[in-house]
């Protein structure tokens, strides 16, 4: 039979599962888009920015089942993508990346949007496909799709030359989708390696990633045979809810709250799974790993990175997590209720938690308050999308997710303006629970038009713009060395002007008192499917444990020298301004 080659793209993605694609017609592309809009099971959406639109996919890809899609065109098109598609290589996200090529059936040069596509594409994803023919079409998609899901997940690219989308072609009998099944399962040999130093532990402790993102029921059964506490990667802070009695937090070393500190203290074999024990991770690599590390992880080029490894174990957690489990009930007795350590961990939380209230915000919001309204206002399985700065490390350290999977957030590539379209993503994934943003006024100016996206499909997010005219996480780290903040002060933006051009509803926190009843205007709105956009008045004056830590840290390794001149220009510019 003949098809065109956008009529077998759509057919690939049907037999994908694929719901949405992204991204904004043009030359090389409007075959597709067209045959697109025939799909009765496809929803082609359009995007204010293709940036947006890569971020729209990552969030979606990370809170459901399907694979974020983008459908652009090459050149502008795709280099505008690539932060988003960057951000899901890092973070280990998959997304498909749909480009439209220029003709290859004609002989000119210069073509519009000609560059090569595939050099480009080629650090940001773990594979590029160049289709040369109407039959390659089904199967390299599939083959595409199988990379990006299988092993550790990233963005796959794909060209598609418009001569292939628009004319047909002989194909043959069409392949159909056939899944990949799990991975093999670890050696008994591994098994059995792990669960001695487990059974020999005196103090174990269960440090837990973004690979561990479905195993939440695996998780807290270990964690409750061992009596072990629990603490998450930033990219993971979801993975365990924080209403465990043995959940300690973010991180475990200097740059993590009292809780993680305390209960890790005297860890003597560490159970990590699913991480790189990457630098944010880490607290700028300040953790203290015991000789007796276990890790588990579905890349094998983590293990010993920076951290060596008494047992690796490669493989995926879904599969290796049950077998771990089961072999650990077998061989060892569940411990007793360690009734001091959990009474341990809630009263650090609590004092921490203190801290904060106490501390004066001067008619500001203070950022404890605003998380303890937001969470009393919204579900347990309420989705919280952050983006990246200041704002980050507040959000994981002061507001308690309590459902696995529930919240996001940028973390190796760490790209500002993240969150705004990628709780468009999140909202597609879960129409169903409320979605809040969390966002600095710094990411917000990068990509607050997106939010028309979400206006112009009833997608009712709650955006929360923390308010205090700086890029304050570099600001902060900015004042203390050089007692000035050269290019981290901003001009200041009409924020209610922005909710009125993207055609979302306005309100505006600008202090404690303001709380409950602005979070709950909001809501209302967004129950209607209108966004709403909320400027909050945020208190930064207090830093976090993260900051404060990673500060610590990085200072300690600097030689004496170095301490010297860090040091010494702090106190002239002090004295001299």
């Amino acid at each position: 039979m003949k098809k065109t080659g956008a009529w077998l793209a759509r057919y690939a993605l049907e037999q994908l599962g694929v719901r949405y694609t992204f991204g904004i017609p043009g030359v090389q592309n409007t075959e597709l888009y067209d045959e697109l809009n025939n799909s009765e099971s496809i929803t082609p959406l359009l995007v204010a920015h293709e940036g947006g639109g890569a971020f729209i996919a990552d969030g979606l890809s990370r809170l459901s089942d399907t694979v974020g899609t983008l459908v652009v065109v090459p050149a502008a098109g795709l280099t505008h993508a690539s932060s988003g598609i960057g951000e899901a290589f890092l973070d280990g996200v998959p997304m498909l990346v749909i480009c439209g090529g220029i003709r290859t059936d004609i002989p000119w040069k210069y073509q519009l949007h000609q560059m090569d596509l595939h050099q480009f594409m080629r650090g940001i994803t773990k594979a590029t496909y160049m289709i040369e023919r109407q039959e390659q079409i089904v199967p390299m998609i599939f083959d595409a799709y199988r990379t990006a899901t299988t092993g550790e997940p990233g963005p796959v690219f794909i060209e598609l030359p418009a001569n292939l989308q628009m004319f047909a072609a002989e194909v043959g009998t069409l392949p159909t989708w056939q899944a990949p099944a799990l991975p093999a399962p670890a050696s008994a040999s591994q098994i059995d390696a792990a669960v001695a130093l487990l059974r020999e532990a005196r103090h174990p402790a269960l440090f837990v990633g973004w690979g561990t993102r479905d195993c939440l029921a695996e998780l807290s059964a270990l964690a409750e045979h061992l009596q072990a506490p629990v603490a998450t990667t930033l990219q993971g802070f979801s993975m365990f809810p924080a209403n465990h009695p043995l959940h300690v937090g973010f991180g475990f070393g200097e740059a993590a709250v009292p809780a993680a500190r305390a209960a890790f203290a005297d860890c003597d074999v560490l159970l990590a799974i699913g991480t790189r024990f990457a630098e944010i991770a880490t607290g700028s690599y300040g953790v203290s790993v015991p000789e007796r590390l276990i890790h588990i992880d579905i890349n094998p080029k983590v293990f010993n990175a920076n951290y060596p490894a008494r047992v690796a174990i490669e493989g995926d957690a879904r599969v290796i997590l049950p077998q771990l489990l089961a072999a650990v009930r077998e061989a060892m007795p569940a411990a007793p209720v360690n009734s001091a350590l959990q009474a341990k961990i809630a009263a650090d939380k609590q004092a921490y938690r203190q801290s904060w209230y106490a501390h004066d915000s001067k008619g500001r919001v203070n950022p404890a308050r605003f998380f303890d309204a937001l969470r009393a206002a919204n579900p347990a399985e309420a989705v919280t999308v952050v983006d990246d700065g200041n704002h980050t490390y507040l959000v994981a350290e002061l507001m308690p997710i309590l459902s696995a999977r529930s919240a996001i957030v940028p973390t190796d590539f760490n790209a500002m303006g993240y969150a705004v379209p990628a709780a468009i993503g999140a909202k597609l994934a879960r129409p169903d629970v409320p979605v809040n943003c969390i966002i600095g006024d710094g990411g917000f100016r990068m990509t607050c038009m997106e939010i028309i996206t979400a206006t112009q499909n009833r997608l009712g997010i709650v955006y929360y713009v923390f308010c205090d005219g700086e890029l304050s996480q570099i600001a902060q780290a900015q004042e203390i060395p050089y007692n000035r903040k050269p290019c981290t002060v901003l001009a200041p933006v009409q924020i209610d002007g922005v909710a009125h051009a993207v055609g979302a509803a306005f309100f505006r926190i600008a202090g404690d008192a303001d709380l409950h009843k602005q979070i709950a205007a909001a809501n209302a709105i967004a129950l209607s499917g209108q966004p709403a956009i909320v400027e909050v008045a945020i208190d930064y004056s207090k830093r976090t444990a993260f900051t404060e830590g990673v500060v610590k840290t990085n200072f300690k390794r600097f030689t004496l020298a170095q301490k010297a001149r860090a040091i010494g220009r702090v106190l002239v510019r002090k004295i001299t301004g």
